[in-house]
């Protein structure tokens, strides 16, 4: 990896030299009730609507790479034959212009499923293949515990990397034609003084998380406790609705429906996102549902994040950005159910 700075006043020029492309970045989309500002990941149009210095999204980039909603295949029939047609949907690279280390590492962790060996997805793939991603460093907020699921850094993933210095940006550089690109920009090398700026930035980055998970032994202890009563309680609250598969940066269960016309001459086939935590997630042929109850479907949420994928990759699924918690309804929030898990009491 090679590190340069440039300065500050270059970041619009790195964005002209980038908007030939369907630019994806962090803008305002409005305010929620106490007057804090909201945020997400939309196509920018302009320099002005990008907001790298922003705190959190409501949603993650998700559905960029795996839309809500997505055909897989159409059908028609004409003359006495039939055309099958797969439409990948990739007609031009993106680039992803300030993606905080939480959210690169929840592609990361995507790209273990669905562009590995077992289950490749190909419309996935053919969407990853095509991003430039430049990830920035983020402002630690009170729900996020990324650092606990150690998402907040990133090795990986990503062409450039960008740390506010104050009067420049520090750059990480991971790949060619990142590189080539700031070679379009007075890019020069860190000095002492920039190594031991962004040292003191880290820190106090570091510094200002407060929100942690216990995850010592967190397997074990799930194994453990499946047939805890806080599940229960748990489940009371739960209102089975989907919000946070929806806003969750690394859930990818989906569902396949076939449409067919009326005239029987042509026909869709469509994968649609859905959530665990909907009362015929588990429902089969014969009206039979292996997690009928709120309790169950959201025990084996917790199970797949931090147990199931643990165990087929090393490590968790969740990445910490507690975006779940933050929308979610009944305030149930991934801290508080791991550490009742532990304590065997649900809070008040």
């Amino acid at each position: 990896m090679l590190f340069k700075v440039f300065p500050r006043d270059q970041l619009e020029i790195l964005y002209d030299i980038l908007a030939g492309h369907h630019l994806v970045g962090p803008q305002i989309i409005g305010t929620d009730r106490n007057g804090q500002e909201l945020f997400a990941f939309d196509y920018i149009h302009s320099f002005t609507e990008l907001r790298i210095d922003f705190t959190s999204t409501v949603h993650s980039l998700k559905s960029f790479v795996l839309p809500p909603r997505e055909n897989l295949s159409s059908f028609a029939l004409a003359n006495n034959d039939w055309e099958k047609n797969v439409d990948l949907g990739i007609y031009k690279p993106h680039v992803f212009f300030g993606l905080h280390p939480c959210d690169i590492n929840a592609l990361n962790k995507l790209d273990k499923v669905l562009t590995g060996p077992v289950y490749p997805d190909p419309f996935y793939t053919g969407k990853r293949k095509n991003m430039f991603i430049i990830g920035v460093n983020c402002i630690p907020q009170p729900w996020c515990f990324c650092k606990s699921m150690g998402t907040d850094t990133v090795l990986s993933g990503f062409d450039m990397f960008l740390t506010d210095l104050g009067d420049k940006y520090f750059v990480e550089i991971q790949s060619a034609t990142a590189y080539d690109i700031l070679m379009e920009l007075p890019i020069t090398e860190p000095t002492d003084e920039d190594h031991r700026r962004f040292v003191q930035l880290m820190d106090e980055r570091n510094s200002k998380f407060t929100c942690q998970v216990d995850n010592s032994d967190l397997t074990k202890i799930l194994d453990l406790e499946f047939q805890s009563p806080v599940w229960q309680e748990w489940g009371k609250r739960c209102m089975s609705c989907g919000t946070c598969a929806n806003v969750c940066p690394t859930c990818y269960c989906y569902g396949v429906t076939e449409h067919v016309d009326l005239d029987l001459k042509s026909a869709t086939k469509q994968k649609q996102l859905y959530s665990c935590n909907l009362i015929d997630f588990a429902m089969v042929s014969g009206g039979h549902n292996f997690r009928p109850d709120s309790a169950s479907r959201l025990k084996y949420r917790y199970y797949h994040k931090h147990r199931g994928f643990q165990e087929a990759y090393e490590e968790a699924l969740c990445v910490g950005c507690g975006r779940c918690g933050q929308a979610c309804l009944a305030g149930i929030t991934v801290p508080e159910v791991i550490d009742s898990v532990r304590r065997q009491e649900v809070p008040k």
